[in-house]
């Protein structure tokens, strides 16, 4: 498996990996597969918070998922921004990344692992880092959250400052897998439309999400940006969230969703922790496409 750069920008570079082999053992890519959202609540601990990702994983799996999505923080909601630093993993070691690669690798499914706190350059930071991990339990992909949340809600009198404890990551990437070619993005990057026309531009198919959106930005923007993603770039989007109230005083907004490429939902989970599932048919992307060529019609750049 090896890296290959497929565009670069002075600040930002992507990457697609190609799995060639996966081709070899499984055959070309199912034309319809069952795709799964996890929803949680997660809390300060992060046993608590394995455990019932683990019943949700089971759950999305007898519903007949191949892959599955967490959400943003699923392992760690810590009460205070000081805690994920505390938690935080090396690359390739450590309790988190171990459980996620055990669940891929038991129920034999993709696993998309929300975000996790790596380490970073910085001893007093993190990089938020979603994870990818086959069937066989081996990760193939890494990105590192690039939009960082920065934003004061003065009608809630809520602040956040993720830049204080998170170090952003600086490569765009996508992934081939058995679900079509799947972008990878992490909840504040969602409105930053630039960053998925580049993951277009290597041919992104399906859009993972992990997200854990404020209730108050949640009802304001999150059905309107995920179903837009959809449609302007005419693929999936499988958009996991955290939904519900934390130990540490925050609500998040959940509504868990599956949407295809015209911008149907095809499932969605309004609160409380729960699994969401849909059928994905890459044929529907091509026919979509095919049919209506809006992605052919672009005049602009995104530079």
């Amino acid at each position: 498996m090896v890296f290959f750069l497929a565009d670069s920008h002075p600040a930002l570079s992507v990457i697609t990996r190609h799995v060639s082999h996966y081709a070899e053992i499984i055959g070309i890519h199912h034309p319809m597969s069952v795709i799964a959202c996890i929803q949680m609540a997660s809390g300060p601990k992060v046993g608590a918070n394995l455990l019932e990702a683990e019943r949700l994983i089971a759950e999305a799996v007898n519903r007949g998922a191949g892959l599955v999505v967490l959400p943003e923080n699923f392992a760690l909601m810590g009460n205070t921004e000081q805690d994920k630093v505390r938690m935080r993993e090396p690359a390739g070691a450590g309790r988190i990344q171990g459980f996620l690669a055990e669940q891929a690798s038991r129920h034999g499914i993709w696993l998309v692992g929300g975000t996790i706190p790596l380490v970073a350059d910085s001893d007093d930071k993190v990089r938020a880092s979603c994870l990818v991990f086959d069937d066989n339990g081996r990760q193939v992909a890494r990105y590192d959250k690039i939009h960082l949340f920065d934003v004061e809600l003065v009608d809630s009198n809520e602040q956040y400052t993720e830049s204080e404890t998170i170090e952003p990551g600086g490569e765009v990437v996508v992934v081939d897998s058995p679900f079509g070619r799947m972008g990878l993005s992490v909840c504040y990057d969602l409105r930053f439309p630039e960053l998925f026309r580049k993951q277009l531009n290597v041919g992104m198919e399906l859009l993972v999400l992990p997200a854990a959106f404020t209730a108050i930005t949640g009802r304001a923007h999150w059905d309107i940006l995920v179903r837009a993603r959809a449609i302007e770039n005419l693929c999936y989007v499988a958009a996991a969230g955290q939904g519900g109230y934390h130990l540490n005083g925050r609500e998040t907004y959940g509504h868990s969703m599956i949407v295809d490429p015209w911008g149907t939902v095809l499932n969605t989970l309004a609160r409380g922790p729960g699994v969401v599932t849909a059928a994905m048919d890459l044929g529907r992307i091509a026919s979509a496409r095919r049919n209506f060529p809006s992605i052919e019609h672009r005049r602009l750049g995104c530079e």
